[in-house]
């Protein structure tokens, strides 16, 4: 091999060397980023691929029985992370030097501010769980924008069809009530003729069915992808599910309401009598207890069914702070739902207001798969995106002309030497 070439190849690696290690640098740091960013089908947050440990949730010794549980759908990783990735987690999580939070006997649980959206902390807040009673609050969310409180309405044969021997109003065939009175029946009493009362009205043409398909619809707009309606009431129903996570954006959407807060602030209320059934009026109390029982407490929902066991949903007000517990698969013993309820929130009382986990996600913020949607380009987030990308660009672009005048520098002082050596012969 001749010198001139040996010279002629040092020259082209000059030339090309640069834009590979140029080129190749952004993918790199992707790929590093993208492992990162990587989470267990379980849920559990990894670094670089790996797993990190689960930290337990605090629980009373020794651990409640608890019956066998329902199959639940597989997480997908993006959904788990829904809100942060810190909340991808089947164990406890709080921020750094929170004090211990109560043990509870609640499979999931959740405390956020309700005014900021700010997560203060939770327990498997993404993990899946059946609902109860709860459930109501998807009903109030998704049809109590749509129907008249004054709107009087007369209750047929097949609303008063749900299981026997669960909780009810009392409404009667063919009696008339007020939109109003079903949703402090919903609420207070936890009626589960007045939710299929509401679905009706709210399902239009669909009737119930069209109820329940406007709950899933706005569950889905909430960015609540883990839960599933399949009745309205909360009544055990096949593939129905939600999350601590999902509940907590479900309340914060009712709380937005001002009818919402009135109705669920409401600690005694009168159901009409039925003059054409010669039925008396009668009170109806909250079930609540939390509303009776703690200081500020703004209301919220008790639920209970064989298979969800308690679920609790409650809000309270503090030293102008409002903030939001909702806690699923809980055993009583040694605490009700909401004396549980009432303990977290407590703890979440106790942490600094800049105190923060992840976020309730806004309405509309997600795609189908649970992850925030492009925004248009030159605004916003996509302009930060887009400086970004020409950011990463640059180098590439600004190192070009160094190595192209290098590269040819090189080869002029070639031509010459070996020009004139063959000059000279």
């Amino acid at each position: 091999m001749t010198r001139g070439l040996l010279v002629l190849r040092a020259a082209s690696a000059v030339l090309v060397l640069p834009l590979l290690v140029t080129a190749g640098a952004p993918a790199v740091a992707g790929t590093r980023r993208a492992a990162a960013a990587q989470v267990t089908p379980s849920g559990q947050p990894t670094a670089a691929g790996v797993a990190t440990p689960r930290r337990p949730c605090p629980a009373p010794t020794p651990p409640v029985a608890r019956p066998t549980r329902p199959a639940v759908p597989p997480l997908e990783p993006a959904r788990a992370a829904v809100g942060g990735p810190e909340l991808a987690s089947a164990g406890l999580v709080v921020p750094p030097g929170a004090a211990t939070p109560p043990k509870v006997t609640a499979t999931s649980w959740l405390v956020a501010d309700l005014s900021s959206g700010a997560v203060l902390g939770g327990c498997g807040p993404h993990e899946y769980g059946v609902p109860a009673s709860v459930q109501k609050l998807l009903l109030a969310a998704a049809v109590m924008p749509h129907l008249d409180p004054a709107r009087m309405v007369e209750v047929t044969e097949s609303d008063l069809d749900f299981e026997p021997g669960s909780s009810a109003v009392g409404l009667v065939d063919g009696g008339r009530y007020s939109v109003e009175t079903l949703w402090l029946g919903l609420l207070l009493n936890s009626g589960n003729d007045a939710a299929n009362v509401l679905a009706r009205l709210g399902g239009g043409a669909g009737g119930v069915a069209g109820g329940i398909a406007a709950m899933n619809a706005e569950a889905r707009q909430l960015g609540a992808y883990q839960t599933h309606a399949a009745t309205p009431s909360g009544l055990d129903g096949p593939g129905q599910y939600t999350s601590a996570y999902d509940m907590a954006l479900i309340a914060r959407a009712c709380f937005a309401r001002s009818d919402f807060r009135r109705y669920a602030a409401t600690k005694l209320a009168q159901v009409p009598a039925q003059k054409a059934y010669n039925t008396k009026g009668y009170p109806i109390w909250n079930d609540n207890q939390l509303l009776h029982q703690y200081p500020g407490a703004l209301g919220g929902k008790t639920g209970y069914t064989d298979l969800a066991r308690h679920s609790f949903v409650g809000a309270a007000e503090r030293d102008g702070r409002t903030l939001l517990v909702t806690l699923l698969g809980a055993e009583t013993p040694p605490l009700a739902g909401w004396q549980q309820g009432a303990a977290l929130l407590d703890w979440g009382f106790g942490l600094p207001a800049s105190a923060k986990v992840g976020q309730l996600v806004s309405r509309g913020q997600l795609d189908s798969r649970g992850r925030s949607p492009a925004p248009a380009a030159g605004t916003g987030q996509a302009k930060l995106n887009d400086d970004r990308r020409a950011r990463t660009r640059w180098p590439l672009i600004a190192g070009v002309p160094a190595a192209v005048l290098s590269g040819l520098l090189i080869l002029i002082l070639v031509r010459r030497r070996f020009g004139r050596r063959r000059a000279g012969h």
